[in-house]
């Protein structure tokens, strides 16, 4: 079966960090773009940030840009999300996204191909 899960998640205080994993099985990672996507209770899905395959830069949402870095580990076939300098308003369900063949400038504006089941961030004093 081909799935995505995410781990990592949990509950930090402001000003925390944590790094949330993305660990693929019956795909590789390193054919794809991948993504990671937040929804918070009862707002829409907003996009964190994409790493290529490729050469092409790594994009991140303007709220969480100087604070979060995307990588990834082939050798592991993870994608990691390391989160520092969490507030409150980073508070949600995060998931992983495998998308192919899309440059990072586009990859919130394009549909995934796979998705994982998500991991709650919940950052609270």
């Amino acid at each position: 079966q081909l799935q995505l899960v995410e781990s990592g998640g949990g509950l930090v205080q402001p000003g925390g960090s944590l790094r949330l994993s993305c660990t693929a099985s019956g795909l590789t990672l390193d054919y794809y773009t991948i993504g990671w996507i937040r929804q918070a209770p009862g707002k829409g899905r907003e996009g964190v940030s994409c790493i290529s395959n490729t050469n092409d830069p790594t994009y991140y949402d303007d709220s969480v840009k100087d604070r979060f870095t995307i990588s990834r580990d082939s050798a592991k076939n993870t994608v990691y999300l390391q989160m520092s300098r969490l507030k409150p308003e980073d508070t949600a369900e995060y998931y992983c996204a495998a998308l192919r063949g899309t440059p990072t400038r586009l990859c919130m504006l394009v549909d995934p191909d796979y998705w994982g089941q998500g991991t709650q961030v919940t950052v609270s004093s």
